[in-house]
């Protein structure tokens, strides 16, 4: 099974407030219960667990909404 992205790689995307960029943690490819929502993942889409690099926020998105990027920027 070969995900788009793998844990450890850094991607972003944008957000409400602005492109956000993070690490990938885990990758769900069963339906999984996130912030009390039941998200929709399987090995042909799974979602992504993303650890912000600025907030430690941990966000939750399919692949569709991420772009890889070389590295976690420093700052």
């Amino acid at each position: 099974m070969s995900h788009k992205f793998n844990v450890g790689d850094h991607v972003t995307w944008n957000s409400e407030a602005g492109r956000v960029g993070g690490t990938i943690t885990k990758i769900h490819t069963q339906d999984f219960d996130y912030k009390g929502h039941t998200r929709r993942a399987s090995s042909d889409d799974p979602q992504y667990e993303i650890k912000s690099d600025k907030t430690d926020h941990i966000a939750a998105h399919k692949a569709a909404v991420l772009t890889k990027t070389a590295e976690k920027p420093d700052s």
